[in-house]
C-alpha cells in the first residue's frame, strides 16, 4: 500500500480514515477531527512589482492576477541578456512579487490554533495577516510556519506575502522566484502533538525482529498542567495495525514534553533501494476522555553503518552508490516543479541503474522525499552550498551568521523520518571554513539524529566529519586512494 503523505480530503473522509486507520485510545472531539491540514494553493492573487501599502487588509487588489500555487514568475518571464541574473540564471528576470489570499472565518477555529505553513518562499520573504507582521524569513529552501490563531477575526482575512528577489545573482544556478513550493493551514486545539519532534528510528535489525525507538514531542498550551498519554499504532506496509503501545506524561501548563519508547516489529520489512517498504506510525494525544491531536508519519525501518575499508551498508549489505546530482528545477517548468515531473525522472533514473540523489544544494521541496522514499532512491540530503562567505554575491551567506541555526534545525526535523535520506550534507565546497564552525553544524545535526552519518562536499579536512567528501577532484585518479592511504580510519566519499 502506498501512503499519501499530505494528500488533501473531504472532512467525511477524513473522519472515516480517523477511526479505521488504527485503535484510537478515546473518542474523537464532536464533529470535527482533532487536527486538520487544508492546502492554501489555490485562489491567490499576484502582483509582479512593488506596490506601497500591499500588506494591508484594506489594500484593493482586484486588479492583480489570479492564480493557483505553487508559482515561480521568473520562468514566465523574457530570457534577456540584460537581466542581471545572467547566465547562471539563464538571464530570466527577477524582482519583487506579492501574493495575497483572503481566509474566510470557519466556526470550527474557535478555541483552537490555526498555522499557515510554507513549505519554501524564494527568497527573503515576509508575511502579514490583517496588516501584522507575522515575521521574515531569508532562506527560499527549507519551510516555516506562522501562528494566525491571536490576529484571525471573524468574516475576511487577508494573507499577505512579499517576496524579494530583487537583489541577484543570489545563487549559482537557476533558482525561480515566488511561492513555488505549497502552502497549508493547519489547525489543531491548543494541547497538541509537535510535527517536527516525533522521530522513529531503528535501533536493530534482524530477519526476524526490529527494535525502534519512537520519541514524540507534546505541547500544552493551556493555563493547567496536564495528565496526559501518547499511543502509536504501527501500521505495516498492507495498512494492518501490528503494534500499538503508549506511555502517559505530564505536561506542564503553557510548556511542553516528551514520550520516548521502544517498540519491537516481528519479521519486518526492510527499507531499502530494491525493496522500499514503508510503514506507518499513527501517533494519538489523549486526557482520557477524548482524543486530543493526531498525526500519521510514514518512515522505513533500516539501518545503516559506515566501515572506512569496506564503505557503506545498509540493512548490514554492503551498498556501492550509484547517484547522480540534482537541482531543484524541473527545467522548462521552472522551480515551482509538478511531482509528475519528479516521478518521472526518478522513474528514468532507477531504470538505467541509478540509486541515489544528493540535493545539489540546498533541502528539495518536501514531495521530492516522499517520492524516493517510495521508489528506492536513497538520498544524501544537503543543506547549504556556503556558510558565511557569499559565494554569489546577496546568497545565503549574507544571512547564514544568524540564521543556519534555524534553518538547519527545520531541515533536520523536517526530513528525519524519510528512509531514503541516508546521508546528511551540511555544505558544499564551503570557502574558508573552518574546524570549529564546522563542528558547530555537525554537532546541532547529530543531537536532533544521532543515526546518520555527516558529511560536507569538499570537506577534505579529517577531525569531524563521520564522511570526507570530495568535489572537483575525486574523479581524478588516485586522489581518493591516496587520502585513503594517509587517513585509513576515515570514511570518504566522491560526489562531483
Amino acid at each position: 500500500m502506498n501512503f499519501p503523505r499530505s494528500g488533501v480530503y473531504p472532512l467525511s473522509l477524513f473522519l472515516l480514515s480517523l477511526f479505521n486507520c488504527a485503535s484510537p485510545p478515546g473518542k474523537a472531539p464532536k464533529n470535527q477531527p482533532p487536527r486538520a491540514r487544508i492546502s492554501l494553493d489555490r485562489g491567490w492573487r499576484f502582483h509582479l512589482g512593488d506596490p506601497a501599502g500591499a500588506e494591508r487588509a484594506g489594500f484593493d487588489d482586484s486588479r492583480w492576477r489570479r492564480l493557483d500555487l505553487p508559482h515561480d514568475w521568473s520562468i514566465e518571464g523574457k530570457i534577456d541578456l540584460k537581466n542581471p541574473t545572467g547566465w547562471r540564471g539563464g538571464f530570466y528576470p527577477a524582482g519583487v512579487g506579492w501574493y495575497r489570499k483572503t481566509l474566510s472565518w470557519e466556526p470550527a477555529w474557535r478555541g483552537r490554533k490555526v498555522r499557515v505553513d510554507f513549505d519554501g518562499v524564494f527568497m527573503l520573504s515576509r508575511v502579514w495577516i490583517n496588516g501584522r507582521l507575522l515575521g521574515e524569513r531569508p532562506y527560499g529552501y527549507i519551510g516555516f510556519s506562522y501562528d494566525l490563531t491571536p490576529y484571525l477575526r471573524r468574516g475576511k482575512n487577508i494573507l499577505a506575502v512579499r517576496v524579494d528577489d530583487s537583489k541577484v545573482p543570489n545563487v549559482r544556478w537557476y533558482p525561480g522566484c515566488g511561492i513555488y513550493r505549497h502552502v497549508w493551514l493547519t489547525v489543531t486545539g491548543p494541547v497538541r502533538l509537535d510535527k517536527g519532534e516525533i522521530f522513529v528510528s531503528t535501533q536493530s535489525l534482524s530477519p526476524d525482529r526490529a527494535v525502534l525507538e519512537i520519541r514524540a514531542g507534546v505541547r500544552n498550551g493551556s493555563g493547567s498542567p496536564l495528565r496526559l498519554r501518547v499511543t502509536h499504532s504501527i501500521l505495516d506496509p498492507r495498512g494492518r495495525t501490528i503494534r500499538t503501545a503508549g506511555k502517559a506524561l505530564r505536561v506542564p501548563a503553557g510548556g511542553t514534553a516528551e514520550a520516548s519508547l521502544r517498540a519491537v516489529v516481528n519479521d519486518p520489512l526492510p527499507w531499502s533501494p530494491s525493496s522500499p517498504s514503508l510503514y506507518r506510525l499513527v501517533t494519538f494525544l489523549s486526557d482520557g476522555k477524548k482524543i486530543l491531536d493526531r498525526l500519521s508519519t510514514p518512515f522505513g525501518i533500516r539501518t545503516i553503518r559506515i566501515d572506512p575499508a569496506k564503505g557503506f551498508f545498509l540493512n548490514g549489505k554492503n551498498l556501492k552508490f550509484k547517484g547522480v546530482c540534482l537541482h531543484q528545477d524541473g527545467g522548462p517548468v521552472g522551480s515551482a516543479v509538478p511531482e509528475d515531473v519528479w516521478r518521472r525522472r526518478f522513474l528514468l533514473l532507477k531504470k538505467m541503474g541509478c540509486n541515489a540523489v544528493r540535493t545539489a544544494h540546498n533541502p528539495a521541496a518536501p514531495e521530492f522525499y516522499d517520492l524516493c522514499d517510495e521508489l528506492g532512491l536513497m538520498v544524501m540530503d544537503e543543506a547549504f552550498d556556503g556558510w558565511d562567505r557569499p559565494k554569489a554575491k546577496y546568497d545565503y551567506g549574507l544571512y547564514f551568521k544568524e540564521w543556519w541555526r534555524k534553518d538547519l534545525e527545520a531541515f533536520v526535523r523536517r526530513d528525519r523520518n524519510h528512509p531514503s535520506v541516508v546521508i546528511w550534507s551540511i555544505g558544499n565546497e564551503v570557502p574558508g571554513y573552518t574546524l570549529e564552525m564546522q563542528k558547530k553544524l555537525y554537532d546541532l545535526v547529530k543531537s536532533l539524529d544521532p543515526t546518520r552519518p555527516v558529511t560536507q562536499g569538499r570537506g577534505e579536512k579529517p577531525g569531524v566529519l563521520d564522511i570526507v567528501g570530495f568535489n572537483g577532484r575525486a574523479e581524478n585518479k588516485g586522489v581518493l586512494e591516496r587520502f585513503h592511504k594517509r587517513h585509513p580510519e576515515v570514511c570518504s566519499l566522491g560526489t562531483e
